[in-house]
């Protein structure tokens, strides 16, 4: 799908493993949906659908389950904020991760998360002693539309966990910023 390269823009992105989704089980999906024949926006929506809750079921390595990785990681999305971005909402799954940013004038979305995917697969594999593919080559975002949009992404976002049944509540997984926020207060 192509992206949303817009500057000064908020953007809900979600990134995963390499080894998080089987071509094969997203090509079954695909197949199945084209017997639907359903309108381009709808089939996107389901393909997404299905993809989220095979990722929170935690297929394949699930790498950032690993604390040193997941705080690597988190590290990683802390260090641009406030130059490239805002860092608004986030959340480190065992195999995916969700970002919303607020990108800053002249900052490219693809330039940040190659940076991103980039630095954090090679810090990764360094640290589990492998190589290889770490991060998916691609990501899925979606600009916000409006203040109710963004509620909802910052909820869907923090309460990421507690759907993959991983803690009671959001402020409980501590690679989020659920567990940052309460922890300012």
């Amino acid at each position: 799908m192509p992206h949303f390269d817009g500057t000064e823009v908020t953007q809900s992105i979600t990134f995963r493993l390499a080894d998080s989704l089987p071509r094969a089980v997203l090509e079954n999906w695909q197949r199945e949906m084209d017997n639907l024949k359903l309108p381009e926006l709808a089939y996107r929506i389901e393909i997404q659908k299905r993809i989220d809750r095979y990722l929170d079921n935690g297929a394949g390595s699930c790498s950032l389950q690993n604390p040193q990785i997941a705080e690597m990681v988190e590290s990683a999305f802390f260090y641009f904020d406030r130059e490239r971005y805002q860092l608004l909402a986030w959340v480190i799954m065992p195999n995916h991760a969700h970002l919303l940013l607020s990108l800053r004038a002249e900052q490219s979305l693809s330039e940040i998360m190659q940076s991103l995917k980039s630095y954090t697969a090679h810090k990764a594999n360094k640290a589990l002693c492998r190589k290889g593919k770490f991060w998916f080559e691609d990501y899925y975002d979606r600009y916000i539309r409006d203040s109710n949009h963004y509620l909802a992404v910052v909820r869907y976002i923090e309460n990421n966990p507690v759907k993959a049944r991983l803690c009671n509540s959001p402020e409980e997984w501590r690679y989020g910023s659920a567990w940052w926020n309460k922890k300012a207060r």
